[in-house]
């Protein structure tokens, strides 16, 4: 019988490049895939849209035409009548001239153009007339899936929402549910806020942090009365814990709640530990069920301070507080703030969705740090 070997850390690394060359060329595929895919309900939108704003159809012929596909493939899938629509309002939303300088103006079409497949209209099918213009399907829309798209479309209102909430699906790998409630949850409005409560040592330690943390967090799953008390919040998050971390950020992952700390011989406990994939770092989450007050920093500051010292890995960045509370004077909390020395941030939370003001932002400075995430992913699948 064969013995066998001890796997060394040389054979370790070894494996793993095979293991990346599966990876690379497994997603590979699947954008490609996703890139045909695209491409087809693309052309089909244009030529139903061109005959029905020609008036050569009118609106019965598309379940006309949907009952057809299906008389001629059965198997066939993604063909109804609704999903036809969708295709004639995926091909008008973003042929529009207006998208079409929105992207050129973030170069967007040169940021994709490494991360998807080269796609063009098939040289089998001829357009049936000459009349109908061959509108290329932007390469940006190739990062995400058409049913994220359909959702994207009919839940968001500007160009600058509907591209942020594209590119956010593309680097998180959003599924339909999580990429809608981000939207009903306004991800959008709280990481593009101007205003963030962050300490300047945060945006000093971690540049980027400003478009992974969210200021505002929705605990509608969670179900808590207006009068709750610190127990009572931190018991219903840990019930819910999943849809928590789908709420802050699949970045996070949950390590411990009331994680113990020595200090000066007296043990603490941090209500809810975190680390952060992206930033490489513990996260601290110290739980309020009051307004935010200025005595809140002190304590998070000695909890991080002692993560740092005693806990936290070599290898790992300085740790990283955050303090979620229901609300927070915003005055008090930049004179609070831009004393700490420690890479901190106040949240707030909201019990039931709520209406929030839309705030404008430049998607510029998100595109730039996107570009910069999807080049270091790619150079850690290549190796």
């Amino acid at each position: 019988m064969m013995k066998k070997l001890a796997i060394t850390k040389q054979i370790e690394q070894e494996f793993a490049y095979v293991d990346s060359i599966i990876a690379a060329h497994t997603n590979s595929a699947i954008a490609k895939v996703n890139a045909e895919s695209l491409q087809t309900y693309w052309e089909i939108g244009q030529y139903i849209s061109w005959k029905l704003k020609s008036t050569q159809w009118g609106s019965h012929v598309v379940g006309e035409l949907a009952d057809y596909l299906k008389r001629q493939n059965p198997a066939r899938r993604g063909y109804s009548k609704r999903n036809l629509y969708n295709m004639v309002s995926f091909f008008d939303t973003y042929s529009a001239p207006e998208f079409t300088v929105q992207i050129a103006n973030l170069h967007l079409d040169e940021f994709v153009q490494s991360q998807t497949a080269q796609i063009a209209a098939s040289p089998i099918v001829q357009l049936p007339t000459a009349q109908l213009q061959d509108l290329q399907l932007p390469r940006v829309l190739c990062l995400t899936t058409f049913t994220n798209h359909v959702e994207i479309i009919n839940r968001c209102d500007s160009f600058d929402e509907r591209i942020f909430y594209t590119l956010y699906a593309a680097h998180y790998h959003l599924k339909v549910e999580e990429l809608r409630r981000s939207i009903v949850n306004h991800t959008f409005e709280s990481l593009m806020s101007k205003e963030k409560r962050l300490s300047p040592v945060l945006l000093t330690e971690y540049p980027d942090a400003q478009f992974m943390l969210k200021d505002k967090v929705f605990l509608d799953f969670i179900g808590l009365t207006p009068k709750h008390t610190e127990p009572q919040l931190h018991s219903a998050l840990l019930e819910h814990m999943k849809q928590f971390v789908l709420e802050m950020g699949k970045d996070f992952i949950y390590m411990d709640s009331e994680y113990p700390v020595m200090v000066g011989g007296k043990q603490r406990r941090i209500d809810l530990l975190f680390y952060h994939r992206a930033l490489q770092c513990l996260v601290a989450i110290e739980l309020k069920s009051v307004d935010f007050e200025a005595e809140f920093v002190s304590k998070l500051d000695l909890y991080l301070e002692t993560l740092d010292r005693d806990y936290k890995r070599p290898n790992e960045n300085p740790s990283v507080g955050i303090i979620l509370c229901p609300s927070a004077d915003k005055s008090e909390v930049e004179y609070t703030l831009s004393r700490s020395l420690s890479p901190t941030m106040v949240a707030e939370y909201r019990r039931l969705l709520v209406p929030v003001d839309v705030m404008q932002r430049s998607l510029a400075e998100y595109c730039e740090y996107l570009k910069k995430e999807f080049s270091n992913t790619g150079k850690t699948e290549d190796r």
